[in-house]
């Protein structure tokens, strides 16, 4: 197994990617944080991840916003556990409107979740790796870290910002053993995209079949969504890749949505 008794940290990991990558580090025999604002619910993944597994799974209530909430939490991991091994910063949101009617309570809302989370939790996760001699931090990205869409200006600027953060934790973790890494996921059907498809038709004036068939899918080789099991390998593989060979990269998981 390749991440057994491997301590992991997943932001958002009560449902959709977070679960999913979550599911597999437990099957390769991690022991899996499942950090997330919904409490409850990351409790009740994190039973089902565990029943049966190579692995275990347990709950810690974050806010990723909150620097006390994101220091409890990886405390919480560090008494249980007695270290980290893996960062996965997933927790996202996704709000969408055009430049002019985006609120900007909004803009800093969806910064604070993608961009602060993702410094917040690797702040408080870098400490422990540095101490233990390694580890790996795993931002998640998006095809908009590369290119942008229409009326998602907070959002690309957030998953561009990603890509920069990444790197520089790749360039001050290099003697200490810690990588860093971005995966780019084109459109995975959860229910972050569900919610998106009818409201990007109601402001593109467009059908949600199109929205789907055109928008979202209409520049990949072969029109199919991405998968969340396709995401999870590639966080499997960035976890478990322990030199410095392969560190401040970005991997695009979008059948060829975005190719470079």
């Amino acid at each position: 197994m390749k991440l057994k008794d491997k301590v992991c940290i997943v932001t958002g990991g009560a449902s959709g990617i977070g679960r999913g990558i979550a599911e597999r580090f437990v099957a390769e025999g991690a022991k899996v944080a499942i950090a997330d604002l919904a409490a409850e619910k990351a409790r009740l993944a994190a039973e089902e991840i565990s029943a049966g597994a190579p692995g275990e799974a347990m709950a810690v209530a974050m806010d990723v916003t909150a620097e006390d909430s994101v220091n409890g939490g990886v405390e919480q991991v560090i008494d249980a556990w007695g270290r980290v091994d893996v960062l996965v910063s997933n927790a996202g949101v996704q709000i969408v409107n055009p430049v002019e009617d985006f609120a900007f309570s909004d803009w800093k809302k969806m910064l604070a979740i993608h961009l602060d989370g993702a410094f917040l939790t690797s702040k408080a996760c870098l400490p422990h790796m540095y101490k233990q001699g390694g580890g790996a931090v795993i931002l998640m990205g998006s095809v908009h870290s590369k290119e942008a869409s229409p009326l998602k200006s907070a959002y690309v600027t957030a998953k561009h910002g990603l890509l920069g953060l990444a790197r520089v934790i790749a360039k001050e973790g290099a003697a200490h053993g810690v990588r860093s890494n971005v995966i780019c996921p084109g459109f995975v059907r959860t229910p972050l995209v569900d919610k998106q498809i009818p409201e990007q038709a109601r402001e593109l004036g467009i059908s949600e079949e199109d929205v789907i068939k055109k928008v979202m899918l209409g520049q990949t080789v072969d029109g199919e969504f991405t998968t969340i099991e396709d995401v999870a390998e590639v966080a499997l593989m960035f976890a478990g890749f322990e030199t410095n060979a392969l560190t401040g990269q970005s991997l695009i998981v979008s059948h060829g949505w975005h190719i470079e």
